[in-house]
């Protein structure tokens, strides 16, 4: 004998049987705890790897140029501040060291360009000097940085 079709409720009422509240897996909100952990984590991990202390340096103020060109990244970079501090590569140099260190640097990297950084205010004798060192070492492109002037806002 066949039993006979049994009812949606009694469907409905089997399944409330079944799967009783103790029994199911989602029992109510999240626990709170594990997802503050993790957030905290990711906060502390973002804080610990940004740069929040001031790097050292000089302040250079680079002539402005409407024209905009470019070097390759990895160039080597002479900088040379108002006060007529030159740097080579991040490590401070006298204009005779700068002429050593632009001949090993160029004896290493035969196709490397320099940058010269030079402030406003640096004579021009000085940048002339640095250019002439750098092609006596054998340094074939030499570049000097500026900066692109503001876009002013138009007025009506």
């Amino acid at each position: 004998m066949s039993q006979p079709d049994k009812t949606i409720t009694e469907r409905i009422s089997y399944l409330r049987r079944r799967y009783r509240p103790h029994e199911r897996l989602f029992k109510g909100p999240i626990d709170v705890v594990p997802l503050v952990n993790v957030v905290l984590l990711f906060v502390f991990f973002f804080i610990l790897q940004s740069p929040f202390v001031m790097q050292p340096g000089i302040v250079v103020n680079l002539p402005t140029a409407s024209f905009a060109s470019g070097v390759p990244y990895g160039a080597l970079v002479v900088t040379i501040s108002q006060e007529g501090m030159m740097f080579f590569n991040d490590e401070r140099m006298t204009m005779e060291e700068l002429g050593a260190a632009l001949a090993q640097a160029a004896f290493d990297q035969p196709d490397a360009s320099l940058v010269i950084e030079a402030d406003g205010r640096v004579p021009h004798s000085t940048l002339v000097q640095i250019y002439n060192m750098a092609t006596a070492a054998g340094i074939k492109s030499v570049v000097l940085a500026t900066r692109v002037p503001a876009v002013g806002r138009a007025v009506p």
